[in-house]
């Protein structure tokens, strides 16, 4: 071909191209090269481009003005040419057929383009920008040359005129297709151009929007259908699926069992497929191997941009070698030195837009990882059984989405480094071994060197990942504080679990300093890597042989390699720890349980004893059936196996139809009270009206203020037992199952109300009368008009039958029933009444619902900034209260004033010591590049080597230094803050945690803590390191040059302005982000207590879609930050890129009075601008977005505290109270000021020994008496004194550490059973069995493997709540104060324990004060007092006998109790 071609031309031309001060270009290449080369690439990729079109089809885009001016360019650019004939020769096609040019090609492609719905065309673009680049020479020649041949002339300049235009239109995309209807408030990257979107101009918007004015959630955009969870979860599962039936293909010794039959019914596919992951070895291997097929090619186009990267990366230091010997050689002509400066600053600005690219698909891919993985984590929470529960609890579900699901984003954006990397190193170190021969080897052995050190360091960093475990349990042990926090308060037992939260923070903290030292150590090596390898290579070069000398050529071009090299070298560690998080992440249990009964075995995890043995049971389709037995004798448990959640051993069982279910503890979502009963369903008015109306809801509705739509608090906060209970029912009910499973949903209503929710829904005459209902209970009078009872004992059916056939067979069942019923008579039995009262139950009438449950009146009471506020998503959250300008200079002050200055004052000095050895070190290699060569050597190299040495050595040291004072400050700051955090929280007052949402308060001690011990740190670090490196560098280029000092202030100056645009703007993001995260925590809460209710309604979908909206929702927060840290770099970096410039061009025009090695010095500097500005404005941006958590976490300082926890100015008596005393004085109780009072003008003396009984409808303030006494809510008006003593005056421990109370609410807390009786070992091993004989638990604790030392799950949930209750009772009998509250204490036992729990509490508390709230009538007959309460006041107050004379309230609630 080239013989051909010189044949007709001279191709090239060296002497009219390079070796002239006049450089061009010969007719030949003009006509051949620069013409075919657009062509080429135009005629060669059309067939690809058009066959991926074929693939890309997003509808059909109408003729607009954009597409039309492109064709009508285009073919009045060829028929220009075509009329021009051979004078446009090199704009054409070179070819008489019109087929062959490259317009009519062109034009084809835009429509084709046009009917497949792209709007922006970047095959087009290059196409017309590298025909645009091809005729500058020719237009050069015409504006030189110009022989007066007008129509040539003008010929040309048309076509050129035309062919910029085209260019300029390709910068614009066209409108969307018609059949793609815009979203509200769409991504603008979907409407931008090619060129737009490789700089990111179309984040612009966004960014001034930010400066100017606060950006709210709805300022962002909506999430691109291909980020969106539903659309990641579908291909993610649809690969999956295809890879489990491969796998499926490959013969297998051991078959994998099917999901049973009677599990797959209720559970949906996505989580069928899950389900399947515990019977495949290395589900990890295979979950991996589905995110690469899913997201790979994604990613493989983000890889294809850092190879591009890469080789502009290694290109630059060749043109800088380039540059260095154009200013060496005095003869060469200047326009080379132009050509070098420019070559330089293009090849800085291609590899800035390939590397922002390449880091842009990353973090695209790790958003669709991060919610991919959470999207898995979710659909787990609903098919984990009870064993996999308890050894994962919510705690650690929490941490392992908010902190591990970060790191594995990070994992995407290195993973290449572990392939790239080792390519990287090797190219650097061919390239120095072609400028200092062999020596390179010594370069190549300290990298050797390097290497096995971060590997070790990152593997004893990796051992230290035990952080990970005590954050863990940290996060599990606070949000079981957060749960049990009332109990903690009336038990006063915060110090004991804030100690044992401090215990496990000591631990992490220990481990943190390790591992940070370890990381200090690996980042002392990197940031010294530069030095010690020119040491090495320098070293060797000029010892080996004197001949050897270093010019600046050799010197820094080598430094530019060098620096190079460290991107690869600091990669590979963070690469190598990042899988450790991938472990942690796929550690999370995958089990699920199967539904199977007939001859059933179950048990409640594989390796446990079992629960239920030898089980029978045929329940007649529509048939009631009563499930009795003692505590612990497993009536949960059977309709926990019926429901699948128990562990099968052996057996059958199966279930027809849809399940209703309603727990024992009722499980309430924070949404409308209408939401929670209707549960996702149609909703139907009639039949709604009747399920309120039949679970005696209508009258609830008149006191709730905002009737059926009032939102319902986290877990039904603003609910009582009794309500939240019946809630729970209508739920059920309204569903309109097939099967009703009822566990003991009567025990926590009133008697009446009881009485009429059997008779309306349960019994034979009830709404449910034709379905299949499964109740347990321990109400006898109902059991007469059941179908069939089972009676249960230790696990297994004793007994079945009627009740009639029960009585006749003269059993167990008969001897229980004779003993009880006469004492019970009717209802008593069955009615607890209203027990597992939240806090806010008391809801005492309507003053107690209005609190802080409207979307109005819901504000701080101390007039803080901090406010409340429901969505409609049900969760509440903080309204932040956006500033533009960032966060305010307090948090910095109150942040460094925790480090302390003997700290910072270090810290600084070693920053400039550290920066001022690395401009040493610098300049002296400057020195010794100018050293004259005298004889072929240069004079004194071993100084000139020991001194290098010494520089380098220091500045070493110092990195040290700085990186582990930094981290020691970080870590005195986060534990002094975390401290300050768990005591302002557990000082704060009941109402602060009826408002606070716990996935906020897990958010702060999760992922704000862990901002503030590792971001924090990690971004000062960055920050301060990477201003004095610019220091260094300015320094440097103004010693070079001085005119450069005229670049560097407008630099200075633009640098601020888009600084300050990005920081405003991006902190406003990440509070956006931060408040969106939480509602996620509290889903995922939320779901997994509630996970058998969903399963048993089979709403799994409707979950996920609420869990894939919450992601959604934050994702929409986060793509946005991510890319303004693009749009930043690719701005920031641009004018590093002008500096760049700057310094070659002042290096070339001032050749004649610059050293090479100044030039060297300078330019290989001003190379690192472009990373330099952007790390700063980054890690400037990191602090200021993570010292947000510090603001979070001091805001808690600034809300309502409790009363002092101890009054040293009054010391109480040892002995106090002696006699237990209690003394009423107008005490007056409002649950907030402005509402009702709860209490009012309450008048009351309870003597010494005095047992009084207080009853009353629900709301009527029974339960307000227990918080006034324990002071959960302080008095409005009046007083209570205990022996004489103002209660007010006492301290909170002092107080509720003497008094005593059994709540309704049985909490335990994870941990032995030892722990949770006396967490402060106050008591001895055998004081503690007496009190659990006593408790009538002995024979039970006994019989445990590990009896006292047996482990509780979280929440107690392995044990029944009957046990739980009578645990509650062990922990009052050893305390034994002499004042004692029961709050409904015996509400889940069955008779026969409660009347030993009532003879216990008769004896073992006769010399105690005895208040009981009763709704149970017959167990305060032979009280000395009863008080009847009535909203607030008291309305009766007598013995039992006289109050049932007078035939007043009290008489008439005894009627109805059948007690009369």
């Amino acid at each position: 071909m080239s013989a051909l071609l010189k044949q007709f031309c001279v191709f090239q031309d060296w002497n009219l191209t390079w070796y002239t001060p006049h450089p061009d270009l010969t007719q030949c290449f003009q006509h051949t090269v620069l013409v075919w080369l657009p062509c080429l690439y135009l005629w060669l990729g059309a067939p690809f481009y058009l066959v991926y079109r074929r693939f890309r089809d997003h509808g059909r885009i109408s003729v607009s003005a954009l597409c039309g001016a492109k064709t009508v360019s285009q073919k009045g650019n060829d028929k220009t040419a075509s009329s021009a004939g051979t004078v446009c020769t090199h704009l054409r096609g070179y070819s008489s057929d019109p087929l062959l040019c490259p317009q009519v090609l062109a034009v084809c492609i835009v429509h084709v383009e046009r009917m497949k719905g792209c709007r922006s065309s970047a095959f087009l673009f290059l196409f017309w920008a590298l025909a645009f680049v091809c005729s500058l020479v020719p237009l050069r020649g015409h504006v030189q040359g110009f022989s007066g041949d007008a129509p040539r002339f003008l010929a040309f300049f048309t076509c050129f005129s035309l062919q910029l235009a085209q260019l300029v239109l390709s910068c614009f995309a066209d409108q969307r297709p018609a059949t793609l209807r815009p979203a509200c408030n769409p991504c603008p990257v979907e409407d931008a151009s090619f060129l737009s979107k490789i700089l990111f101009w179309w984040f612009s918007g966004l960014v001034t929007q930010g400066f100017r004015s606060p950006l709210k959630a709805e300022d962002l955009w909506s999430l691109r259908e291909e980020d969106t969870s539903e659309k990641i979860i579908r291909d993610l599962v649809r690969e999956w699926t295809t890879l489990k039936h491969l796998a499926r293909c490959v013969p297998r010794q051991d078959k994998c069992e099917s999901p049973p039959r009677a599990l797959s019914y209720r559970i949906t596919e996505q989580t069928q497929l899950l389900l399947k992951l515990r019977q495949e070895q290395g589900s990890g291997l295979l979950l991996l191997r589905t995110l690469a097929k899913t997201f790979g090619p994604c990613f493989l186009t983000g890889t294809l941009c850092l190879i591009v990267q890469d080789a502009f990366m290694f290109s630059i230091p060749q043109v800088l070698s380039l540059l260095l010997g154009f200013v060496r050689d005095e003869d060469a002509p200047l326009w080379k030195g132009h050509l070098f400066a420019v070559t330089l600053f293009l090849l800085s600005c291609l590899q800035s837009l390939f590397n922002h690219q390449y880091m842009y698909t990353c973090f695209t891919v790790g958003m669709r990882v991060k919610t991919a993985i959470m999207g898995l984590i979710y659909r787990k929470t609903l098919i984990i059984n009870s064993a996999a529960r308890r050894a994962c609890t919510v705690g650690e579900i929490v941490n392992l989405v908010s902190a591990d699901t970060q790191k594995l984003m990070d994992f995407v954006v290195y993973f290449n480094a572990v392939w790239l990397a080792p390519i990287e190193i090797g190219l650097c170190l061919f390239f120095l071994w072609q400028r200092l021969g062999p020596s390179a080897l010594a370069g190549i052995a300290t990298v050797i060197l390097i290497f096995p050190l971060n590997g070790l360091i990152a593997k004893m960093r990796s051992k230290l990942q035990v952080q990970m475990k005590y954050m863990d349990g940290r996060i599990k042990l606070m949000n079981e504080i957060l749960n049990g926090i009332k109990i903690l308060k009336f038990y006063a037992w915060e110090k004991a679990f804030q100690e044992k939260v401090l215990a496990y923070r000591e631990e992490e903290l220990k481990a943190l300093k390790k591992s940070q030292i370890l990381y200090s150590i690996s980042i002392a090596s990197f940031n010294s890597s530069t030095f010690l390898i020119a040491f090495a290579m320098f070293g060797v070069y000029v010892l080996t042989d004197e001949k050897n000398v270093l010019d600046a050529q050799k010197v820094f071009v080598s430094m530019a390699l060098i620096n190079i090299l460290k991107t690869p070298l600091s990669q590979l560690p963070f690469a190598m720890s990042s899988t450790i998080c991938f472990q942690h992440t796929f550690a999370f249990p995958l089990d699920g349980t199967s539904v199977v009964i007939k001859n059933g075995t179950f048990s409640w995890s594989r390796d446990g004893p079992p629960c239920l043995k030898r089980v029978n049971v045929e329940v007649p389709h529509g048939s009631v059936v009563a499930v009795v037995g003692h505590v612990g004798s497993g009536k949960s448990s059977l309709l926990s196996a019926m429901l699948g959640e128990t562990e099968k051993r052996s057996g059958h069982v199966t279930v027809k139809g849809s399940v209703a279910y309603v727990p024992q503890q009722a499980w309430i979502q924070n949404t409308t009270l209408r939401e929670n009963i209707v549960f996702g369903q149609e909703r139907r008015e009639s039949w709604y009206h009747r399920v309120l109306e039949a679970c005696a809801l209508l009258p609830d509705l008149d006191v709730l203020p905002g009737g059926d739509a009032t939102e319902i608090g986290e877990k039904g906060l603003n609910l009582s037992g009794g309500q939240k209970q019946r809630v729970s029912l209508a739920r059920a009910v309204y569903r309109t199952a097939d099967v009703y499973l009822l566990d003991d949903p009567l025990s926590a209503v009133d008697p009446h109300v009881g009485q009429h929710i059997f008779h309306k829904v349960i019994g034979p005459k009830g709404i449910l009368r034709d379905k299949t209902r499964v109740l347990v209970t321990h109400a006898l009078s109902f059991l007469p008009q059941v179908d069939l009872i089972l009676v249960m004992v230790d696990g297994e059916i004793t007994e079945t039958g009627s009740y009639a056939e029960l009585l006749g067979r003269q059993g167990a069942f008969a001897d229980f029933v004779k003993t009880f019923a006469g004492n019970e008579r009717r209802e008593s039995i069955t009615f607890r009444g209203e027990r597992s009262r939240s806090l806010l139950q008391k809801k005492e009438g309507p003053y107690r619902q209005g609190e802080g449950h409207s979307r109005d009146n819901c504000t701080n009471q101390s007039g803080c900034a901090i406010t409340y506020t429901f969505n409609r998503e049900g969760a509440k959250h903080k309204n932040q209260g956006f500033r533009t300008v960032g966060v305010k200079l307090d948090m910095y002050v109150e942040y460094f004033r925790t480090i302390g200055p003997a700290l910072i004052v270090p810290i600084i000095f070693l920053y400039a010591f550290q920066q001022a050895a690395s401009l040493g070190y610098n300049y002296w290699l400057r020195l010794w590049a100018d050293d004259p060569v005298v004889n072929g050597t240069q004079t004194d190299a071993d100084a000139k080597l020991a001194v290098f040495c010494a520089l380098g050595f220091a500045q070493g040291s110092a990195i040290f230094g700085t990186t582990v004072a930094i981290s020691l400050g970080g870590i005195m700051a986060s534990r002094h803050l975390h401290l300050d955090l768990l005591n302002n929280v557990l000082r704060s007052p009941m109402q602060f945690f009826e408002r606070t949402p716990s996935g906020n308060l897990l958010n702060c001690f999760s992922k704000e803590v862990d901002a503030i011990d590792c971001m924090i740190p990690e971004g000062f670090k960055m920050m301060l390191g990477y201003v004095f490196k610019m220091l260094e560098v300015a320094t440097i280029v103004l010693m070079a040059s001085p005119l450069a000092g005229f670049v560097i202030l407008p630099l200075t100056l633009f640098y601020t302005f888009i600084q300050s645009f990005y920081v405003a703007t991006s902190c406003q993001l990440r509070r956006l982000e931060s408040v969106s995260r939480s509602p996620i925590y509290t889903h995922f809460n939320e779901t997994v207590q509630g996970a058998s209710v969903i399963r048993a309604f089979r709403v799994q979908p409707r979950f996920i879609l609420q869990a894939n909206s919450r992601v959604d929702h934050n994702q929409t927060a986060y793509f946005p930050r991510f890319v303004a840290t693009r749009w930043l770099a690719v701005n920031l970096e641009f004018l590093g890129n002008v500096l760049v410039l700057a310094a070659a061009i002042f290096s070339v025009t001032g050749r004649a009075t610059l050293s090479p090695g100044i030039v060297g010095l300078a330019v290989s500097h001003s190379l690192q601008v472009t990373g330099i500005l952007s790390w700063i404005v980054r890690a400037w941006t990191d602090v200021e977005n993570n010292i947000v958590s510090v603001e979070r976490v001091k805001e808690y300082s600034e809300t309502p505290k409790e009363a002092a926890w101890t009054t040293e100015n009054r010391p109480l008596p040892s002995a106090w109270p002696q006699t237990g005393t209690i003394e009423f004085q107008e005490y007056g109780l409002q649950y907030r000021k402005g509402l009702d009072w709860a209490l009012k003008e309450i008048t009351l003396s309870v003597q010494e020994r005095e047992k009084v009984g207080i009853v009353g409808r629900t709301g009527a303030g029974k339960s307000s008496l227990a918080l006034g006494i324990f002071r959960i809510l302080e008095a409005a008006k009046g007083k209570i004194s205990i022996d004489g003593i103002d209660i007010a005056e006492v301290g909170l421990q002092d107080l509720r550490s003497r008094v005593t109370i059994i709540p309704q609410d049985p909490v335990l807390f994870s941990g032995s059973l030892r722990m949770s009786l006396d967490p402060f070992d106050s008591y001895s091993d055998e004081e503690v069995w007496r009190a659990l004989e006593l408790a009538h638990l002995k024979s039970f604790v006994s019989g445990l493997p590990d009896k006292l030392q047996h482990e509780c799950s979280e929440g107690g949930e392995n044990l029944s709540l009957g046990q739980r209750q009578l645990v509650c009772l062990a922990r009052a009998l050893l305390r034994k104060t002499k004042v004692l509250v029961l709050d409904e204490a015996t509400a889940a036992v069955d008779l026969e324990t409660d009347n030993l729990i009532q003879s216990t509490i008769r004896t073992q508390f006769e010399e105690c004060t005895v208040l009981t709230i009763a709704h149970r009538l017959n167990t305060i007959m032979d009280y000395t007092r009863v008080i009847v309460m009535d909203r607030g006041y008291i309305t009766e107050m007598d013995s039992p006998g006289n109050l049932i004379t007078k035939r007043g309230h009290f008489y008439r609630m005894c009627v109805e109790a059948g007690l009369v």
